[in-house]
């Protein structure tokens, strides 16, 4: 298992942590979540977008009102902005549940607190070997919040830090030679402690995973050229009608 700038244990969501809280989450759940039955409705991709980009607003905000609208400039074509500005659609019945048993309750890391489709979950029988990675400058999951992971599942890991933010420390192909990462063989309960100890080497992380996945993963198979199967069967291409949906 791989988990790039991932949470598992919300006790520190960052900046974002403002944002949530009992009255919201309430109001969501009436708005979209299909509370007291009330028709379910969408977590509109445009709200991820503004809410990501105020978490850093001096540079993804007010520089753009500076140099666009104040200057009159044209922004700078920019790959990683081209993929932000992509935003999906959320169910919001999902988009509401993950927000109060997360961001609001953090139940995810209690074992056996959720159940998800009928099964109850307890990240601590997750015995397989894992590759935790964090970014250090990220604003949406904070680096010792992805190393926070750790201590809930006992199977090996390794944990990497990268440098720069959620997006632009993971996308950071080696051909590039840009940037840097963080790394230890060990793995103590602190983070701290970790990033002491840990060695820092120019360039992409990629290869270490590259190397961590050879050793781990096992025999290679080769993959199904159908899609779906018998008992799940496809319903429609991806990535499925919600996506697009634009009607609210």
């Amino acid at each position: 298992m791989t988990l790039l700038t991932s949470m598992l244990d919300f006790s520190d969501t960052g900046v974002l942590d403002v944002c949530i809280d009992e009255a919201h989450v309430q109001m969501r759940e009436q708005t979209i979540g299909g509370k007291n039955g009330a028709p379910p409705g969408f977590m509109r991709g445009v709200e991820f977008a503004n809410t990501f980009s105020y978490l850093r607003p001096n540079d993804l905000v007010w520089n753009y009102v500076v140099d666009n609208y104040l200057k009159g400039r044209t922004p700078q074509g920019f790959d990683l902005l081209f993929w932000n500005s992509d935003s999906t659609n959320l169910p919001g019945p999902m988009a509401v549940w993950y927000l109060r048993n997360t961001y609001l309750e953090n139940k995810l890391r209690e074992p056996n607190a959720l159940t998800v489709c009928g099964q109850k979950v307890d990240l601590s029988t997750l015995t397989l070997p894992t590759f935790i990675y964090g970014s250090r400058d990220d604003h949406i999951v904070p680096w010792k919040s992805a190393f926070a992971s750790a201590p809930l599942l006992t199977g090996p890991q390794k944990f990497v830090l990268g440098a720069s933010g959620h997006i632009a420390g993971v996308i950071n192909p080696p051909s590039k030679n840009k940037r840097s990462f963080w790394i230890l063989d060990s793995l103590p309960e602190d983070a701290e402690a970790w990033f002491d100890a840990a060695t820092e080497h120019p360039g992409s992380w990629w290869p270490r995973w590259s190397e961590w996945l050879a050793a781990t993963a096992g025999e290679q198979g080769k993959l199904s050229a159908a899609q779906g199967s018998k008992a799940h069967p496809v319903i429609e291409p991806a990535p499925g009608r919600y996506v697009l949906e634009r009607d609210f």
